[in-house]
């Protein structure tokens, strides 16, 4: 608030004195010239009364010739009540020369300035000046025809001065009395107006500006005194009111403030609280899907389609830590661009370098050409958006590493990289698992000592290979194989020479066969081998290439075998030429193999009806009798071989 006590006080001072002070000098100045009109216009009549007086002494009897007028002399020069105020009175003649005057000694001289004064004065006119009243009349008139008959238009002039009358004087100094009260007056009048201001105007006021000013700073609990009933006092309790309504709206602004504060903040806990959720219902999701499963390939394709579809991540790839050391990408999207399958090196690029220092690592925008993993950041070679690669780690040992990109740079949040990291620390776990799964599933249709599928495996294979056969009517072709002389090579050279020899003869049998193909560990020394779409004539074909690839195998050589090294024979059967059914299917094999050592080993012989029923074979669900070489173990339909 800009207001000044001394302002508004100046204002009424000026508003109140001045006016006053005004007026005042207004009529003192008009009374002043109407005093001086009325002046000067005595001392016009008095001079005029005075001129005729003087003039009409001409007009009185001469009673001395010799002397004339006379009295004009006595009466000029007398002393009389009438002539006091005459201050000059002179009779010139025409020429200047003064004829008669009141100053003794003056007569006969030439009045000077005589031309000049004619000039200022005109005759008959009266001039006022600041030491009197003056009068030039011309003598020639009437007055004079009785004594002058010729020349009365010029016979002189009458100079008259009356001095200013004392009455002037007086109302000058009353005058000049009057203005000095009058300044007087208005000083006091002034002071006594600005003592008043000041106590009753001002001071009041400068209070009130004060409590306005601090009210103005937002002391709302400031209040006005409050004296008398004035219009101040009412303005101050007004304002006092004002105050008491503002203080109240402050109040109720304060509390709205902070409900507004209190529910932003609930707001704020409900929002963060619904991420949360939402982070906690993907992380259950994750979790749930990935505990769904144990397949491997099923959990990445399943974690794939959650971190697509809930966080929408439009670009996002699974690396796992292959047997060579390197990142292969094992699961992508998009599908079908020639991704998957790709390999990085540790500490090449952002998925390298996580997996290297397994630390996540944040790109903003890949296509920065500052940064260290401009080339090559992840897979799909792409150079634009954000990067964010996460290593999969489980009880400190690298799994993999998970990708995640955006086509915007840097639209990872801090939140979003804690839950990304968290889902990356459940796929670890999942991972884990469905490895240890794996490994557990290999070990139980697995052969501990060869490393092929065992038995179970075995018989599940074939299930689903005859199945396959029989639905796209393909042949299935098997292989009976049985390493020849395997109990004379364990009695010679201990059991641990003979699982060797049962280990290599595997490697050699498995370098040979295709993927397709299942090579599995029937029992003892017996392997049986399943050729899906493989007719009888292949089979034996492909039967013959491997005894002679174990029979010139550097490695099997034995001197406690007849021929100096390890021989197999092999019997073959083909679905369904010769049977179709598994068990009939398999002693169809093991008929032509007993026929192969009862041929003299180490050949190949395709089954043919009757081998079956040979009188040294006996046959049944449950025989088990030891060969001449080793156990073979249960071989429903199998026998033994003598």
């Amino acid at each position: 608030m800009a207001l000044g006590s001394h302002t508004i006080g100046r204002k009424l001072l000026w508003s109140i004195a001045m006016p006053g002070f005004l007026v005042a000098l207004l009529g003192a100045g008009y009374f002043w010239h109407e005093t001086q009109q009325a002046l000067q216009e005595t001392s016009r009549d008095e001079a005029l009364a005075l001129a005729q007086f003087v003039t009409s002494t001409f007009t009185l009897p001469q009673a001395d010739r010799e002397h004339p007028h006379g009295a004009v002399s006595e009466v000029i020069s007398s002393n009389t009540l009438l002539l006091r105020s005459v201050k000059e009175l002179r009779i010139l003649a025409p020429t200047g020369q003064i004829r008669w005057s009141r100053e003794r000694g003056e007569e006969g001289q030439v009045l000077p300035g005589h031309a000049r004064l004619a000039e200022t004065v005109p005759s008959g006119q009266i001039h006022a000046s600041g030491t009197g009243t003056e009068l030039l009349q011309p003598l020639g008139g009437a007055e004079c025809s009785g004594c002058h008959t010729a020349h009365t238009a010029s016979l002189g002039m009458l100079q008259l001065r009356v001095s200013e009358p004392r009455l002037s004087r007086q109302l000058t100094e009353g005058f000049l009395f009057v203005v000095t009260g009058a300044m007087l007056f208005v000083g006091l009048l002034a002071l006594v107006t600005t003592l008043s201001l000041r106590f009753f105007i001002t001071r009041p006021l400068r209070r009130l500006a004060a409590v306005m000013r601090r009210a103005e700073e937002g002391d709302l609990l400031v209040r006005a005194e409050v004296r008398g009933s004035d219009e101040i006092s009412l303005l101050s309790a007004a304002f006092n009111q004002m105050l008491g309504r503002l203080t109240s709206m402050k109040v109720e602004e304060i509390d709205t403030q902070r409900d507004l504060v209190v529910t932003k903040d609930k707001l704020a806990l409900k929002e963060k609280l619904e991420e949360r959720i939402t982070e906690l219902s993907l992380l259950f999701d994750v979790a749930h899907s990935l505990n769904s499963t144990l397949e491997l390939e099923e959990m990445l394709e399943r974690i794939t389609r959650l971190i697509v579809e809930r966080l929408k991540i439009p670009d996002f790839s699974i690396m796992l830590l292959n047997p060579e050391g390197t990142l292969e990408v094992r699961c992508a999207w998009p599908k079908n661009q020639g991704i998957e399958g790709l390999a990085f090196k540790l500490g090449e690029g952002a998925c390298g370098r996580a997996a290297e220092t397994l630390r996540a690592v944040y790109l903003t925008d890949v296509s920065d050409p500052s940064s260290v993993f401009a080339r090559r950041n992840l897979v799909g070679e792409s150079d634009r958006g954000a990067l964010l690669s996460v290593p999969m780690v489980h009880m400190d040992v690298l799994l993999g590493v998970i990708n995640f990109q955006r086509p915007v740079v840097a639209s990872f949040s801090p939140e979003e990289l804690e839950l990304l990291t968290a889902v990356a620390d459940q796929a670890a776990t999942a991972v884990k698992n469905a490895r240890l799964h794996e490994e557990t599933v290999q070990l139980t249709m697995t052969d501990p000592l060869t490393g092929v599928p065992n038995r179970r495996h075995l018989f599940t294979r074939m299930e689903q290979e005859l199945a396959r056969a029989e639905r796209y009517q393909t042949p299935l072709s098997i292989l009976m194989v049985d390493v020849d002389y395997f109990k004379r090579l364990n009695d010679a050279a201990g059991h641990r020479a003979g699982d060797e020899t049962l280990r290599k003869v595997c490697d050699v049998l498995r370098t040979r066969v295709r993927k397709v193909d299942t090579l599995a560990r029937y029992g003892g020394e017996e392997f049986m081998i399943l050729l899906p779409q493989t007719s009888k004539a292949d089979a034996l074909e492909v039967g013959e290439k491997l005894r002679r690839a174990v029979a010139d195998a550097p490695s099997l050589t034995s001197s406690s075998q007849p021929t100096g090294h390890v021989t197999i024979s092999i019997g073959v059967a083909c679905y369904p030429v010769d049977a179709t059914h598994q068990d009939m299917l398999m002693d169809c094999s093991d008929s032509a193999l007993y026929a192969s050592k009862r041929g003299g080993r180490n050949k190949v012989t395709a089954y043919e009806p009757g081998m079956e029923i040979h009188p040294g074979r006996e046959r049944g669900p449950h025989v088990s009798r030891p060969s001449t070489e080793g156990t073979r173990g249960l071989t429903p339909p199998g026998v033994a071989k003598a």
